[in-house]
């Protein structure tokens, strides 16, 4: 028999519980946590075991968009179908963060990465995949979750100058952990480990091949993951994980691994670059002008800093550009979103005259 606390259920997720009841007619009702997601189906572990559920048809009937639907990680009322391993969804218990991302290529919709995290382990690793400027997409996107990050350098055991890389992203994250750890000698595992007592959920996010599943089994004690070796002709590694998976860990703890994604367009607000680039930001407050467009005005405290240097031009185009993604997200988002919402009422108006 699995206990909740083994999946880190806590003291905020039994108030929502309680006030969810209400709203909750039926007295057969368990909470579970939702630990992998098939296609319209999901894998929920529940104090009675684990069922494979579905989705009821009142949750189907009102959502609208993904986040309606339960994702890895979510908590849910659910209900065991008489005589059977498995159960029916009713609906989501509140969420306290949400990962997302744009779903990859052209279409403008939202895909859920990890929900209901205390911690987002930022995972790259240290030789030629180390990539400063998608490290900052997923501290924007990690901010926005209100998850906190946590970048791990993976990888430690085949790097010369680790201290090198450290240095590299504790400037782009400041006040930001950042940890060098080796999976293959379990060289600063404990420090990853120590963030995950009392039973803490953590993502594990980053790009195919970083070692996220050789870090999963080095954080479990076991072959846990199947784990793959990179590539020699350019030091990238091979896909792994192909599917989100929420694990509950020995020493207690619970780790949701994701697939490795090569793609990542934001999916947020711009308020969140605020706590990415805090650096340009208080930059941009120094500024003579409270409009300044920092190319040409004078006073302009971002062209002095990349005349002296102590801003990298690199990183400040790095800033622009994610500015422009996400203002231009913003414009088609609320554009979709008024079609939707009048598509949704001319719904319901048919329905009413039926």
């Amino acid at each position: 028999m699995n206990t909740l606390q083994n999946y880190g259920w806590n003291e905020l997720h039994q108030t929502h519980w309680i006030e969810h009841q209400e709203n909750f007619k039926s007295s057969e009702g368990k909470i579970g946590r939702v630990t992998l997601e098939h296609k319209h189906m999901y894998r929920v572990v529940t104090e009675l075991g684990e069922w494979l559920a579905v989705c009821s048809g009142s949750l189907l009937h009102r959502a609208i968009d993904r986040r309606d639907y339960p994702a890895v990680g979510d908590w849910v009322a659910i209900e065991q179908m008489p005589g059977e391993e498995r159960g029916i969804i009713h609906s989501i218990l509140p969420r306290t963060s949400v990962f997302s991302r744009k779903t990859a290529g052209d279409s403008m919709t939202e895909q859920l990465i990890a929900v209901n995290v205390d911690i987002v382990f930022l995972v790259t690793s240290m030789n030629e995949d180390f990539n400063p400027r998608r490290l900052e997409r997923y501290l924007v996107a990690a901010y926005d979750s209100g998850a906190i990050p946590v970048i791990v350098l993976t990888k430690a055991d085949l790097c010369d100058t680790p201290q090198d890389f450290i240095d590299q992203a504790s400037n782009i994250a400041f006040g930001t952990d950042v940890f060098a750890v080796s999976s293959k000698t379990g060289a600063g595992i404990d420090h990853v480990i120590a963030l995950l007592k009392d039973g803490k959920t953590a993502a594990l996010l980053g790009s195919s091949g970083v070692g996220k599943s050789s870090l999963v089994n080095a954080i479990c004690g076991d072959a846990t993951m199947d784990v793959q070796t990179i590539r020699e002709d350019d030091a990238k590694g091979r896909h792994t994980t192909t599917h989100r998976e929420l694990i509950a860990l020995p020493a207690g703890g619970v780790l949701i691994d994701t697939p490795g994604m090569r793609e990542f367009q934001l999916w947020n607000d711009s308020e969140s670059i605020e706590g990415s680039f805090s650096d340009i930001e208080a930059l941009t407050a120094s500024c003579k002008f409270n409009d300044c467009s920092h190319k040409s005005e004078p006073g302009c405290a971002i062209q002095q800093a990349l005349a002296d240097g102590s801003l990298a031009e690199d990183r400040f185009m790095s800033y622009l550009k994610l500015q422009r993604e996400i203002a231009y997200l913003e414009r088609k988002t609320n554009t979709q979103a008024q079609i939707a919402e009048r598509k949704r009422w001319k719904a319901i108006a048919k329905t009413q005259k039926r």
